[in-house]
């Protein structure tokens, strides 16, 4: 009678790298919680690539940061400002001590609520947001409502998925598709204002 293997549990890595800028391949940890997910290098690549490889004087925010692998990479990049919002505080203490190791002087890490943080920022404040909320936690249109005032009126926001959003579910946010791409579960989407 044959075995059958028992199936596999899928491992997260225990970290990711920062992939361009002036920190690229520098390490960044993964702790092991519970719908912390970070961004893939491929989908990270492509993003900025997108976006072009010089973010200098950019304004962002990583509205979930968790492993701050998004905010992380565009500050490497040349962002002037990038703010790394966290709920969890062993986490958010993790963001501070790597911001504190690579002099990051452009990194500011602020423990809270990422919806209420995003509702406090001044209109048209950000260039650049990073949504990448827990995908079970359906907060994905309130970041989109949340998230949408804070944009400058050519900036764009980044949302990660595990579903491809519409033209018609974005156009309730008064945002539009630039860009797509699907990288096993999850659908990355580049997105901007629509007046």
């Amino acid at each position: 009678m044959p075995r059958t293997a028992t199936p596999a549990r899928r491992k997260l890595p225990n970290q990711v790298r920062i992939i361009g800028g002036q920190w690229k391949r520098t390490p960044l940890p993964v702790a092991d919680r519970p719908g912390l997910r970070p961004t893939p290098d491929r989908v990270r690549e492509t993003l900025f690539n997108w976006l072009g490889q010089d973010l200098t004087g950019w304004r962002c925010v990583d509205a979930f940061a968790g492993t701050g692998a998004l905010g992380l990479e565009a500050a490497s990049r040349g962002a002037a400002d990038v703010l790394l919002v966290e709920t969890e505080g062993a986490l958010a203490d993790q963001l501070r001590a790597l911001a504190r190791k690579l002099d990051a002087r452009n990194v500011r890490v602020q423990r809270g609520n990422a919806l209420a943080v995003l509702a406090g920022l001044p209109p048209g404040g950000a260039d650049l947001v990073f949504l990448d909320p827990p995908f079970d936690a359906g907060l994905f249109d309130k970041a989109l409502s949340a998230a949408r005032p804070a944009l400058a009126e050519e900036g764009f926001v980044y949302l990660e998925a595990p579903s491809a959003w519409d033209a018609q579910a974005l156009a309730a946010h008064r945002l539009e598709l630039v860009r797509h791409l699907k990288a096993g579960a999850v659908h990355g989407h580049l997105l901007r204002p629509v007046a």
